[in-house]
């Protein structure tokens, strides 16, 4: 990891052309470059008009430079910002006159990074600006704007105050456990342990719903051939992504689609039917179609509902059983059926005409509820998995106290889950990280920011 002293430099607008392009610099060094490339240094905050001068005085560019002297600014160090013109060669001009002037290139997420090291930001926070980058629906943007704001980050910091007086009140009942009053044989560990669990369990509620928000889930559509898969496909998405004929075993590779479902992101893989074939071409779209089949978060089994002998089941030495199924009848067109839902022992099956767009809503909605998804934004904060999974240990954790507590009231050993399930939620703000995590993190980030 590069250390804090070295001034760094990079484009903080997307590469291409365009009407303006922002080159943003951050670091100790920030006052000698503005001097340098300014030739007089701007007035604290305010837009100052300018030419960009290279070291032989001629203009590289001209545009609006700002100065933010540190600590007040976003990184916490001196920051320059000089907007000029979008054209990939000036920019790039620049920015070699910057890095001449002792900066170096910012690696990806670094800004971000010294955001959270010079404490401008928690990690949730830090890691919300990548998330409202590349949000991809309306409710992904406002939930990521959440943590941006530090909605996630206070409500862990309220429930690690409230796991912090439980610590304190069971510790002293460690502490004083020959004094004649009984800490932890009155309610009030038990519960304030319950509420401090409850809290836990509507923050991990909303985490998943900005993890769906964030990261959608992946669909994969699979079946016999000509039963209607690519049909489908075309129906979600709106388009006509696939083609659509008799002839059995048309699609041959693996088609995908992005879309939203409410918001949440539905990341759509149809694939090749599925039967025995001797053509080595469609051999390989099966391999890739069994591949795809194992990798998936939901899994819709579409069948054609004029052969209602045909028995799905025998696509299930495919599916992990930790794949959710939906079956689809589909052609219920041909059979003159309404559209249904039956819930199912291995799965749920959704009668439907892919062809005619009937009971299309019946399936929006139960894949939605499927992986738990609800379309009120109201609360929810952006979530990734690794805050995901921090919120489960620190859920198991707290349970495993629990009981602890309610059968052997075994002070220590409480007091030992609740010191690690403070740990885990410390893990979410940054408050304990180790340094592969944080260039796990902040590698993910663009460059500039």
């Amino acid at each position: 990891m590069k250390t804090l002293t070295d001034t760094i430099v990079a484009r903080a607008t997307p590469a291409g052309r365009g009407g303006i392009a922002i080159t943003r610099i951050s670091g100790s060094l920030v006052p000698n470059i503005a001097a340098a490339m300014l030739k007089k240094m701007p007035t604290p905050r305010l837009a100052m008009f300018s030419s960009f001068y290279n070291a032989e005085k001629i203009p590289l560019d001209e545009g609006v430079a700002i100065f933010y002297p540190g600590p007040n600014t976003a990184t916490g160090e001196d920051v320059l910002e000089l907007q000029g013109h979008a054209s990939p060669a000036v920019v790039d001009m620049v920015i070699r006159e910057v890095l001449k002037n002792g900066a170096r290139l910012a690696r990806p997420g670094e800004f971000s990074e010294r955001s959270f090291l010079n404490d401008k930001l928690d990690l949730a926070q830090a890691e919300a600006i990548a998330d409202l980058i590349d949000a991809s629906s309306e409710q992904a943007a406002r939930s990521a704007l959440r943590s941006l704001q530090g909605e996630f980050s206070r409500q862990i910091h309220t429930l690690v105050e409230a796991i912090i007086h439980l610590r304190q009140y069971v510790e002293a009942a460690i502490d004083f456990a020959e004094e004649e009053i009984d800490f932890l044989g009155d309610q009030q560990v038990a519960t304030d342990l319950t509420a401090a669990i409850a809290a836990l369990q509507r923050i991990e509620d909303n985490a998943s719903q900005g993890s769906l928000l964030r990261d959608g889930i992946v669909l994969v559509i699979a079946g016999k051939p000509n039963v209607g898969k690519s049909s489908l496909l075309n129906c979600l998405s709106g388009k006509d992504s696939a083609i659509v004929t008799d002839i059995p075993g048309t699609t041959r590779d693996v088609l995908r689609e992005l879309i939203t479902l409410d918001g949440m992101p539905l990341h759509i893989i149809d694939t090749a039917g599925l039967r025995d074939s001797i053509d080595p071409v469609e051999q390989e779209g099966i391999r890739r179609a069994r591949a795809e089949i194992a990798k998936a978060d939901l899994l819709l089994v579409v069948t054609d509902a004029t052969h209602p002998e045909e028995d799905y089941t025998q696509l299930m030495p495919d599916i992990s059983k930790k794949t959710a199924v939906i079956v689809v009848r589909n052609k219920i067109d041909l059979t003159e059926e309404e559209p249904s839902l039956t819930p199912g022992a291995q799965a749920t099956i959704i009668a439907l005409s892919a062809k005619k767009n009937i009971g299309l809503d019946l399936l929006k909605n139960h894949i939605k509820a499927s992986v738990g998804f609800h379309a009120d934004g109201e609360g929810i904060f952006s979530a990734r998995r690794r805050h995901l999974d921090a919120l489960a240990r620190a859920k198991q954790l707290m349970l495993q106290g629990q009981h602890q507590l309610q059968e052997h009231r075994a002070g220590e050993l409480l007091a030992e889950d609740l010191r690690q399930a403070q740990h885990a939620l410390g893990e979410i703000t940054g408050e304990f990280h180790s340094d592969d995590l944080l260039g796990r993190i902040f590698s993910s980030f663009c460059v500039g920011k």
